[in-house]
């Protein structure tokens, strides 16, 4: 009903034209005193011709239509079969629709070529920053004092920033290097709480583990990347004497601490980007970047992650993984 009234209101000229035309014949022939049939014959004749006249038209305007709907949920670079140009109307509008795809395909040339720039440098800079760390490291490792213990700690975190920013890098890359396979998810939780042991032992947290025996088919150094993002906010956001367990259920590993919880309002939004919700806010670290690179990790390996959580109560994340 929509496409008709649109069609009569497009067609409206020529139906006024059609009926004032036979409105004059009749007056005319009134004035005169001739017969009435005289002029409605022909008028019948012109109305049956207009019918189907009109009948063809709207066909002809219908298909038109439905294939520029089409058309319209196409990408704008694939849009190249418009329908024939039958008005001076159609050839304007294709001559602007042509200038506007040639502009937005220099301009997402343009950006691509800035984007590419960026990703290198940042890459390249990450790669870089990488061999500072690794001397300041060694320089640390000389000396057992709570500053060098600090310093530590500290480039522990500008390391887990440096991997962060590849990772991000990574994830909309076309090269990005996936490889899936069975491993060994005790080998990926030993790296993970073997990185951490510092941190678990510096605030005296409590680790409950035990050998899980499962080897998931997935990609085992981004399983190891988001395991360790996980494991490094429970630490973050347990306090001094608290406990982080990790085990499986089924074929769903979980993560779980005693910290001070998420708020339930926090709770649904927090693997979106950017959000860091209550606790960021308060703590003034918190960047909302590692949990939803987490999720994006996730989806790309076909893997679900989720969150429960209380206040107060502690945090457990759960990762869906599968067997081989």
């Amino acid at each position: 009903m929509k496409f008709f009234g649109w069609y009569l209101k497009e067609r409206r000229l020529g139906i006024c034209l059609f009926l004032l035309f036979s409105l004059i014949f009749l007056a005319v022939f009134a004035l005169y005193q001739l017969p009435a049939e005289a002029v409605l014959y022909p008028v019948l004749l012109c109305a049956a011709a207009g019918a189907l006249l009109f009948s063809w038209d709207i066909r002809r305007v219908f298909r038109k239509h439905r294939k520029l709907q089409k058309l319209a949920q196409l990408p704008a670079s694939l849009m190249d079969s418009f329908p024939p140009e039958t008005t001076l109307w159609d050839h304007d509008y294709r001559q602007i629709i042509d200038a506007l795809r040639r502009q937005q395909a220099e301009t997402e040339n343009r950006l691509n070529l800035r984007y590419m720039d960026m990703v290198d440098y940042y890459t390249v800079w990450a790669h870089q920053i990488k061999t500072p760390i690794a001397s300041m490291r060694l320089t640390l490792q000389n000396e057992d004092s709570p500053l060098s213990r600090q310093l530590a700690e500290d480039l522990f975190r500008i390391e887990q920033y440096a991997e962060m920013v590849l990772c991000y890098l990574r994830l909309d890359s076309d090269s990005t290097d996936y490889v899936f396979a069975p491993c060994d998810l005790d080998g990926v939780l030993r790296q993970a709480i073997r990185r951490f042991s510092t941190q678990f032992i510096g605030k005296k947290l409590n680790l409950r583990y035990e050998p899980v025996h499962f080897s998931p088919v997935t990609d085992e150094k981004w399983l190891l990347f988001v395991v360790e993002q996980v494991l490094s906010n429970a630490i973050k956001y347990t306090p001094s004497g608290g406990e982080i367990a990790i085990g499986l259920e089924g074929e769903t590993l979980y993560i779980r601490d005693t910290g001070i919880g998420v708020a339930p309002e926090d709770l649904p939004r927090i693997f979106e980007k950017g959000y860091t919700g209550y606790n960021g806010r308060s703590d003034k670290k918190a960047s909302g970047i590692g949990l939803y690179l987490c999720r994006r990790i996730c989806d790309n390996l076909g893997l679900g992650i989720s969150a429960q959580s209380a206040p107060g109560q502690g945090t457990c994340i759960k990762i869906a993984l599968h067997a081989k």
